[in-house]
């Protein structure tokens, strides 16, 4: 069994940062890609960003000089510090990531972490 437990969401005002983590448990043999998807209200869910185990990153353009992904192999787990954040950032964070058991290799997502910007 894999789970992947997300953390680090909010209200923060425009301007405003934030820093989600997520940490994948269970019987891992490695991750490959890691991800954050986020979807608004009524919307479908949209890469944020996404960094393979060899280090290439992708950002959505929405996101670029302002969003940092990383990770930490040893510990599973992926993270996004937000910074500037606008109103249209508002949505549901997802993590994602593709991970490899002894007999099997999938997406795994985790449960989504509110993140909303307001004043």
């Amino acid at each position: 069994q894999v789970q992947l437990v997300e953390s680090g969401g909010g209200l923060v005002q425009p301007g405003g940062s934030l820093r989600l983590s997520c940490a994948a448990s269970g019987s891992i043999r490695s991750i490959n890609r890691m991800g954050w998807y986020s979807q608004a209200p009524g919307k479908q869910r949209e890469l944020v960003a996404k960094i393979t185990s060899g280090g290439d990153i992708t950002y959505a353009d929405s996101v670029k000089g302002r969003f940092t992904i990383s990770r930490d192999n040893a510990a599973n787990t992926v993270y996004l510090q937000m910074n500037s954040l606008k109103p249209d950032d508002t949505g549901v964070y997802y993590c994602n990531m593709f991970i490899r058991r002894l007999l099997s290799a999938q997406d795994y997502w985790g449960q989504g972490t509110q993140v909303t910007v307001s004043s």
